[in-house]
Protein backbone atom coordinates (compact mmCIF):
# COMPACT_ATOMS: atom_id res chain seq x y z
CA UNK A 1 0.00 0.00 0.00
CA UNK A 2 3.05 1.93 0.88
CA UNK A 3 4.31 1.70 -2.75
CA UNK A 4 1.31 2.54 -4.60
CA UNK A 5 0.97 6.15 -2.62
CA UNK A 6 4.58 6.86 -3.51
CA UNK A 7 3.43 5.90 -7.12
CA UNK A 8 0.53 8.16 -6.79
CA UNK A 9 2.47 11.21 -5.58
CA UNK A 10 5.14 10.68 -8.35
CA UNK A 11 2.27 10.84 -11.01
CA UNK A 12 0.58 13.53 -8.78
CA UNK A 13 4.20 15.67 -9.26
CA UNK A 14 4.41 14.67 -12.99
CA UNK A 15 1.24 16.43 -13.65
CA UNK A 16 2.03 19.50 -12.09
CA UNK A 17 5.59 19.71 -13.29
CA UNK A 18 3.48 19.01 -16.95
CA UNK A 19 0.79 21.77 -16.32
CA UNK A 20 3.72 24.25 -15.31
CA UNK A 21 5.53 23.39 -18.72
CA UNK A 22 2.41 24.41 -20.75
CA UNK A 23 1.80 27.66 -18.64
CA UNK A 24 5.24 28.33 -19.34
CA UNK A 25 4.46 27.58 -23.25
CA UNK A 26 1.26 29.23 -23.06
CA UNK A 27 2.68 32.42 -21.38
CA UNK A 28 5.43 32.05 -24.32
CA UNK A 29 2.79 32.06 -26.97
CA UNK A 30 1.41 35.12 -25.03
CA UNK A 31 3.83 37.40 -25.28
CA UNK A 32 4.72 36.19 -28.92
CA UNK A 33 0.84 37.02 -29.92
CA UNK A 34 0.66 40.04 -28.01
CA UNK A 35 4.19 41.18 -29.45
CA UNK A 36 3.55 40.12 -33.45
CA UNK A 37 0.21 42.23 -32.57
CA UNK A 38 1.75 45.36 -31.53
CA UNK A 39 3.79 45.05 -33.73
CA UNK A 40 0.96 44.92 -36.47
CA UNK A 41 -0.60 48.12 -34.66
CA UNK A 42 2.81 50.14 -35.02
CA UNK A 43 2.78 49.37 -38.57
CA UNK A 44 -0.67 49.98 -39.44
CA UNK A 45 -0.28 53.14 -37.97
CA UNK A 46 2.82 53.87 -39.97
CA UNK A 47 0.76 53.34 -42.84
CA UNK A 48 -2.34 55.72 -42.07
CA UNK A 49 0.26 58.25 -41.35
CA UNK A 50 1.64 57.63 -44.99
CA UNK A 51 -1.66 57.53 -46.40
CA UNK A 52 -2.84 60.44 -44.67
CA UNK A 53 0.64 62.41 -46.27
CA UNK A 54 0.07 61.09 -49.66
CA UNK A 55 -4.09 62.72 -49.50
CA UNK A 56 -2.40 65.85 -48.60
CA UNK A 57 -0.21 65.77 -51.44
CA UNK A 58 -2.76 64.78 -54.28
CA UNK A 59 -4.45 67.98 -52.62
CA UNK A 60 -1.34 70.18 -53.62
CA UNK A 61 -0.52 70.18 -49.96
CA UNK A 62 3.33 69.50 -49.26
CA UNK A 63 3.78 70.59 -45.73
CA UNK A 64 2.84 67.08 -44.22
CA UNK A 65 5.32 65.58 -46.38
CA UNK A 66 8.28 68.20 -45.90
CA UNK A 67 7.24 67.55 -42.03
CA UNK A 68 8.00 63.96 -42.57
CA UNK A 69 11.12 64.47 -44.48
CA UNK A 70 12.67 66.85 -41.74
CA UNK A 71 11.64 64.66 -39.04
CA UNK A 72 13.92 61.58 -40.43
CA UNK A 73 16.09 63.66 -42.47
CA UNK A 74 19.21 61.96 -40.99
CA UNK A 75 18.06 58.79 -41.95
CA UNK A 76 17.59 59.91 -45.40
CA UNK A 77 20.99 61.53 -45.62
CA UNK A 78 22.54 58.35 -44.91
CA UNK A 79 20.49 56.47 -47.40
CA UNK A 80 21.80 59.29 -49.83
CA UNK A 81 17.73 60.19 -50.36
CA UNK A 82 17.40 64.04 -51.94
CA UNK A 83 13.25 63.84 -51.12
CA UNK A 84 13.32 66.68 -48.68
CA UNK A 85 15.44 68.82 -51.10
CA UNK A 86 12.56 67.65 -53.37
CA UNK A 87 9.70 68.53 -51.77
CA UNK A 88 11.36 72.34 -50.57
CA UNK A 89 12.21 72.76 -54.62
CA UNK A 90 8.43 72.06 -55.57
CA UNK A 91 7.04 73.86 -52.67
CA UNK A 92 9.26 76.83 -53.90
CA UNK A 93 7.93 76.53 -57.42
CA UNK A 94 4.49 76.10 -55.72
CA UNK A 95 4.67 79.37 -54.11
CA UNK A 96 6.21 80.91 -56.89
CA UNK A 97 3.19 80.07 -59.32
CA UNK A 98 1.11 82.65 -57.35
CA UNK A 99 -2.94 82.53 -56.23
CA UNK A 100 -4.32 82.47 -59.54
CA UNK A 101 -2.13 79.02 -59.96
CA UNK A 102 -1.80 77.15 -56.46
CA UNK A 103 -5.07 79.06 -55.01
CA UNK A 104 -3.18 80.01 -51.52
CA UNK A 105 -3.71 82.70 -49.85
CA UNK A 106 -2.82 86.28 -51.61
CA UNK A 107 -0.27 87.65 -49.23
CA UNK A 108 2.99 88.04 -48.71
CA UNK A 109 3.55 84.25 -47.98
CA UNK A 110 2.48 83.64 -51.22
CA UNK A 111 3.65 84.33 -55.03
CA UNK A 112 7.33 85.95 -55.82
CA UNK A 113 7.43 87.25 -52.60
CA UNK A 114 6.83 84.22 -50.59
CA UNK A 115 8.93 81.93 -52.45
CA UNK A 116 11.93 84.06 -52.36
CA UNK A 117 11.47 84.36 -48.44
CA UNK A 118 11.26 80.42 -48.20
CA UNK A 119 13.99 80.06 -50.54
CA UNK A 120 15.95 81.96 -47.83
CA UNK A 121 14.66 80.30 -44.81
CA UNK A 122 14.63 76.54 -45.75
CA UNK A 123 16.47 76.31 -49.26
CA UNK A 124 19.82 77.99 -48.16
CA UNK A 125 20.71 74.66 -46.32
CA UNK A 126 20.90 72.76 -49.15
CA UNK A 127 22.95 74.77 -51.10
CA UNK A 128 26.25 72.04 -50.51
CA UNK A 129 24.30 68.82 -52.47
CA UNK A 130 22.17 71.28 -54.49
CA UNK A 131 23.73 74.46 -55.48
CA UNK A 132 23.44 74.41 -59.24
CA UNK A 133 19.30 73.47 -58.68
CA UNK A 134 19.23 76.51 -56.55
CA UNK A 135 21.41 78.89 -58.46
CA UNK A 136 18.39 77.53 -61.24
CA UNK A 137 15.43 78.59 -59.12
CA UNK A 138 16.76 81.90 -57.91
CA UNK A 139 18.27 82.75 -61.75
CA UNK A 140 14.54 82.26 -62.93
CA UNK A 141 13.25 85.22 -60.69
CA UNK A 142 15.44 87.76 -64.02
CA UNK A 143 12.99 85.62 -66.47
CA UNK A 144 9.50 86.56 -64.41
CA UNK A 145 8.27 88.78 -67.40
CA UNK A 146 8.79 85.97 -69.59
CA UNK A 147 9.62 82.73 -68.23
CA UNK A 148 7.99 80.70 -70.67
CA UNK A 149 10.88 81.76 -73.54
CA UNK A 150 13.70 81.27 -70.69
CA UNK A 151 16.53 79.42 -69.99
CA UNK A 152 14.31 77.76 -66.52
CA UNK A 153 11.05 77.00 -68.21
CA UNK A 154 11.31 73.35 -67.84
CA UNK A 155 12.50 73.76 -64.30
CA UNK A 156 8.87 74.94 -63.94
CA UNK A 157 6.71 72.88 -65.79
CA UNK A 158 5.30 70.53 -62.79
CA UNK A 159 2.40 68.70 -64.91
CA UNK A 160 3.79 65.30 -62.83
CA UNK A 161 5.61 67.00 -59.82
CA UNK A 162 3.46 66.25 -57.33
CA UNK A 163 3.22 62.50 -58.21
CA UNK A 164 6.40 61.96 -58.64
CA UNK A 165 7.23 63.46 -55.46
CA UNK A 166 4.64 61.01 -54.18
CA UNK A 167 6.07 58.26 -55.93
CA UNK A 168 9.66 59.02 -53.95
CA UNK A 169 7.81 59.75 -51.28
CA UNK A 170 6.23 56.13 -51.22
CA UNK A 171 9.41 54.53 -51.54
CA UNK A 172 11.61 56.04 -49.13
CA UNK A 173 8.82 55.36 -46.85
CA UNK A 174 9.07 52.02 -46.92
CA UNK A 175 12.53 51.82 -47.08
CA UNK A 176 12.68 53.30 -43.68
CA UNK A 177 10.64 50.76 -42.57
CA UNK A 178 12.43 47.82 -44.58
CA UNK A 179 9.76 47.49 -46.69
CA UNK A 180 9.53 47.28 -50.82
CA UNK A 181 7.35 49.77 -52.14
CA UNK A 182 6.06 47.58 -54.49
CA UNK A 183 4.71 44.11 -54.59
CA UNK A 184 7.41 41.45 -54.35
CA UNK A 185 5.36 39.34 -56.10
CA UNK A 186 4.56 41.54 -58.68
CA UNK A 187 8.39 42.50 -59.25
CA UNK A 188 8.81 38.79 -59.50
CA UNK A 189 6.72 37.87 -62.10
CA UNK A 190 7.20 41.03 -63.90
CA UNK A 191 11.17 40.34 -64.13
CA UNK A 192 10.24 36.68 -64.99
CA UNK A 193 8.49 37.58 -67.60
CA UNK A 194 11.23 39.87 -69.33
CA UNK A 195 13.52 36.96 -68.29
CA UNK A 196 11.57 34.01 -69.87
CA UNK A 197 11.54 34.91 -73.19
CA UNK A 198 15.51 34.58 -73.41
CA UNK A 199 15.90 31.41 -71.78
CA UNK A 200 13.52 29.57 -73.93
CA UNK A 201 15.75 30.91 -76.65
CA UNK A 202 19.05 30.20 -74.56
CA UNK A 203 17.58 26.36 -74.06
CA UNK A 204 16.62 25.38 -76.97
CA UNK A 205 19.88 26.74 -78.36
CA UNK A 206 21.47 24.79 -75.43
CA UNK A 207 19.65 21.79 -77.09
CA UNK A 208 20.52 22.06 -80.53
CA UNK A 209 23.76 22.01 -79.44
CA UNK A 210 23.50 18.55 -77.11
CA UNK A 211 25.01 20.89 -73.72
CA UNK A 212 23.26 21.15 -70.74
CA UNK A 213 23.28 24.29 -68.68
CA UNK A 214 25.25 24.24 -65.68
CA UNK A 215 25.22 27.53 -63.41
CA UNK A 216 22.70 26.28 -60.56
CA UNK A 217 22.74 29.87 -58.97
CA UNK A 218 22.84 32.62 -61.70
CA UNK A 219 21.20 32.96 -65.04
CA UNK A 220 24.21 31.75 -67.71
CA UNK A 221 23.22 34.88 -69.87
CA UNK A 222 22.69 38.59 -69.09
CA UNK A 223 18.72 39.86 -68.85
CA UNK A 224 18.56 43.68 -69.21
CA UNK A 225 15.75 44.97 -66.55
CA UNK A 226 14.07 47.97 -66.18
CA UNK A 227 16.29 50.51 -63.78
CA UNK A 228 13.14 50.53 -61.58
CA UNK A 229 13.93 46.90 -61.00
CA UNK A 230 17.35 46.98 -60.56
CA UNK A 231 17.87 47.11 -56.36
CA UNK A 232 21.88 46.23 -56.45
CA UNK A 233 24.71 46.24 -58.49
CA UNK A 234 26.19 42.96 -59.34
CA UNK A 235 30.02 42.74 -58.69
CA UNK A 236 32.44 40.86 -61.19
CA UNK A 237 35.85 40.07 -59.53
CA UNK A 238 38.59 41.54 -61.75
CA UNK A 239 40.98 38.71 -61.20
CA UNK A 240 39.19 35.50 -61.81
CA UNK A 241 36.00 37.34 -64.44
CA UNK A 242 33.17 35.78 -61.74
CA UNK A 243 29.91 37.08 -60.26
CA UNK A 244 30.62 37.45 -56.55
CA UNK A 245 27.89 35.34 -54.81
CA UNK A 246 27.13 34.05 -50.84
CA UNK A 247 29.59 31.73 -50.94
CA UNK A 248 32.14 33.91 -52.94
CA UNK A 249 31.58 37.22 -51.39
CA UNK A 250 33.48 40.47 -52.48
CA UNK A 251 36.40 41.30 -50.06
CA UNK A 252 38.09 44.58 -50.08
CA UNK A 253 41.74 44.52 -49.30
CA UNK A 254 43.44 47.15 -47.32
CA UNK A 255 44.51 49.29 -50.29
CA UNK A 256 40.76 49.49 -51.31
CA UNK A 257 40.97 47.21 -54.09
CA UNK A 258 38.03 44.28 -54.62
CA UNK A 259 38.13 40.79 -55.33
CA UNK A 260 36.58 37.54 -54.58
CA UNK A 261 37.26 35.42 -51.94
CA UNK A 262 38.60 32.73 -53.79
CA UNK A 263 40.59 34.69 -55.87
CA UNK A 264 42.23 36.05 -53.12
CA UNK A 265 42.50 32.59 -51.30
CA UNK A 266 44.52 31.97 -54.80
CA UNK A 267 46.79 34.66 -55.14
CA UNK A 268 47.44 34.15 -51.27
CA UNK A 269 50.48 32.70 -50.13
CA UNK A 270 49.90 31.15 -46.19
CA UNK A 271 48.86 34.10 -44.83
CA UNK A 272 50.06 36.62 -46.91
CA UNK A 273 48.99 38.40 -49.95
CA UNK A 274 50.25 40.58 -52.33
CA UNK A 275 47.46 43.16 -54.42
CA UNK A 276 47.27 42.00 -58.02
CA UNK A 277 46.88 45.65 -58.77
CA UNK A 278 49.28 47.22 -56.30
CA UNK A 279 52.18 46.69 -54.52
CA UNK A 280 50.34 46.58 -51.11
CA UNK A 281 50.63 43.78 -49.10
CA UNK A 282 48.78 42.13 -45.98
CA UNK A 283 47.61 39.36 -44.16
CA UNK A 284 44.36 37.50 -44.75
CA UNK A 285 42.95 38.56 -41.88
CA UNK A 286 42.94 42.51 -42.75
CA UNK A 287 40.58 41.35 -45.94
CA UNK A 288 37.03 42.72 -45.43
CA UNK A 289 33.79 41.34 -47.00
CA UNK A 290 31.76 44.17 -48.09
CA UNK A 291 27.78 44.01 -49.40
CA UNK A 292 26.77 46.23 -52.17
Amino acid sequence: MRRDDDDDDDDDDDEDEDDDDDDEVDGADGDSDSAMHNLSEDLQDRFSEMYGILAQLKQRNLTPAIGWARFNNVRLEAKGSNLEFELCKLQYIWLFKGHAENGLPDDETNGQRGARAYAHQHLSRFQSRHLHEIQQLACALIFISNLEASPYRQVFEIDSAFDDVAVSFTREFCSLLGLSAESPMYVAVTAGSIALPRLIKYTAYMREKKTEWTTENELAFETPLPESMIYHPIFVCPVSKEQTTEQNPAMMLPCGHVVCRDSLHRIAKGSRYKCPYCPTEGHMKDAMRITF
